[in-house]
């Protein structure tokens, strides 16, 4: 028998009573819409609202509109697994096309009333004393501040949006037209101007083909070679293996009308058509693996082909073709990027660039190019530390733990310790190395739900993950990342730029293998607080949720005997795991 002295008082309600709670979402990009839909299917009793900073939801694919921008992930694959679009044009969509299959999902399901666009979060301060955040919005339109908390804070501000110049002198002296790729002005003419692109990654890559066409000269300063890998679809659709992808009607990189129409008639042909599109690009990751056969098979073929794409040009083909391991920097796909490269109104510089002046580029050669225009395609700030203060226990401020080149360390991608109650989409490590962020991000949109289920019907007022599972998590990934093609000695944004840097953004292993660890939820890792009861203070007790002795699921309109199995023809409603809802009336008063 308990010597405690504590007042504990049984709580009259139910076991699996969903307390009420509050949630916040950082950002209206596919994430936070995902997010708004997951709750809506997996819970009851709470409140939701999405914070987005621009006019319009669509997050990386409103802001991104240069010319050419598109993805490189075949389009029947960026995208929901439950919300499926046979309408695609091309077999790699533009920025265009996907915002607005983003936009045709803020509309079907009726998100307006959990959006409030053009309201940026400016700051985030977690409050111990009331196991809540504490956040200053501004309005973008008013420029009215105010505050608002919540339970749980979801950050789903993305990792590819934070765009910034190049770090060279004289940058803001140039007088003609001075561009980012990430923030391209509508409408802007750059037809018969000299134009120079400073990158080559994603962005660099397939604004060039696009310039090349209407430009009177174009040129674009590249520092460092990249892999160029063919069309997707000419290699997918020419698998061997795989008679539904042979078959795949195509004018160019676009599906015909008929195959269109093949598509919208047969969704399980459809399905049959995405699955194994998924499956091909998921087995890819063995290219990845250092110095595996894969990976020297993949390399011959792609310097065959980018020798072929260069017209064999020794010049171009020293500068592009790379020593280092096929995947050290994002595969691309550069529709056209090659091929352009051999235009005679293009010019491939490899001088590093050691200023900027009013009319053009000055090199390391005393070379000035005059140009009209310079395009910056320079990408984004990808150290992962937030553009505002999230504070977490003890006035820690993320910023502090992930500024200043410090290694950021997020558990499992999805939550720091330190910093209870909240929750990142695509933070450091995830799978986003190859494949669709949007199924990556359907699966941590689950797995943070799974854990708001367990904190609603288990008395859990806060939760975050220990210090010890999240370095240990960080010692498995610096011994697993050697292995890979990511530490090979090139720059990339998956190291932050850091040639010879620490690998920040991605998972020790496959999509698949990231998709496995997260059907769990690892208790043994987390630290809980449990809410207050009787005269037990700041422990609670972790038992509390077990209540009056009912359950929920022998109470209202569910099968009482489930687990007896289901019959074919219930009136009852099957979810009997729905939660009794605060203030519903106790047992005794049923």
């Amino acid at each position: 028998m308990s010597t405690s002295t504590s007042k504990y008082v049984v709580s009259e309600q139910p076991l699996g009573t969903a307390r009420h709670i509050r949630v916040i979402t950082i950002g209206a990009g596919a994430s936070g819409l995902n997010m708004i839909r997951t709750l809506r299917q997996k819970l009851t009793n709470y409140e939701h609202i999405v914070y987005e900073k621009n006019p319009s939801v669509g997050g990386t694919w409103y802001e991104n509109r240069y010319p050419g921008c598109m993805c490189d992930i075949p389009a029947h694959n960026y995208q929901f697994s439950w919300k499926q679009n046979p309408r695609w044009c091309t077999f790699l969509a533009s920025a265009e096309e996907i915002e607005q299959y983003l936009c045709k999902i803020y509309e079907d399901e009726k998100m307006e009333p959990e959006i409030k666009t053009s309201h940026r979060v400016t700051s985030a301060i977690w409050d111990g004393e009331k196991s809540s955040w504490r956040l200053k919005v501004e309005n973008l339109q008013t420029k009215e501040v105010f505050d608002d908390s919540c339970q749980f804070l979801l950050d789903a501000s993305g990792i590819l949006n934070n765009w910034k110049w190049p770090d060279i002198p004289g940058l803001n002296t140039f007088k003609g037209d001075l561009l980012h790729t990430a923030n391209w002005p509508d409408d802007f003419d750059y037809s018969g101007k000299r134009v120079a692109v400073i990158g080559n990654g994603s962005s660099g890559v397939q604004i060039m083909p696009t310039l090349q066409k209407d430009v009177k000269k174009l040129i674009q300063f590249v520092r460092s070679p990249l892999w160029v890998v063919p069309p997707v679809q000419h290699t997918l659709l020419t698998d061997k293996s795989h008679d539904i992808l042979r078959e795949v009607e195509m004018d160019g990189d676009k599906f015909t009308a008929g195959q269109i129409e093949r598509f919208v008639a047969d969704p399980e042909y459809h399905l049959r058509f995405v699955k194994m599109v998924e499956e091909e690009i998921n087995d890819r990751f063995s290219l990845l693996i250092k110095d595996s056969q894969a990976a020297s098979y993949a390399m011959q073929g792609l310097v065959q082909y980018m020798m072929a794409a260069l017209g064999g040009n020794p010049r171009l083909m020293k500068a592009l073709i790379p020593n280092f391991s096929v995947g050290c920097r994002r595969l691309t796909p550069a529709v056209g990027y090659l091929e352009c490269l051999r235009a005679s109104n293009v010019r491939v510089v490899t001088d590093p660039i050691t200023e900027i002046v009013e009319n053009g580029i000055k090199t390391s050669t005393g070379e000035i190019v005059e140009i009209d225009v310079l395009v910056c395609a320079t990408g984004f700030d990808v150290s992962f530390c937030p553009r505002f203060p999230i504070v977490g226990r003890d006035g820690v401020d993320l910023r502090d733990l992930w500024g200043d080149g410090k290694i950021p360390k997020a558990y499992m991608s999805v939550a720091v310790p330190g910093f209870p109650n909240y929750f990142t989409f695509l933070g450091p490590n995830a799978p986003i190395g190859h494949g669709s962020v949007l199924t990556i991000t359907e699966h941590i949109a689950t797995y943070i739900t799974t854990l708001l289920h367990k904190s609603q019907t288990e008395s859990i007022r806060s939760l975050a993950p220990s210090l010890a599972a999240t370095e240990d998590f960080y010692e498995h990934i610096e011994a697993f990342m050697p292995r890979t093609a990511w530490t090979s000695s090139c720059r990339s944004w998956f190291k932050n730029g850091e040639a010879g840097g620490v690998v920040r953004a991605l998972h020790p292993g496959s999509r698949i293998h990231w998709f496995h660890m997260l059907e769990c939820i690892r208790g043994e890792d987390w630290e809980f607080k449990y809410e207050k009861n009787g005269g037990r203070g700041e422990k609670g007790n972790r038992f509390s949720y077990l209540g009056n002795g009912f359950s929920t699921k022998e109470l209202g309109g569910g099968d009482k005997s489930w687990y007896l199995g289901t019959l074919k023809e219930d009136p009852r409603v099957k979810d009997a795991n729905i939660g009794v809802e605060d203030g519903d009336p106790k047992v005794g008063e049923r």
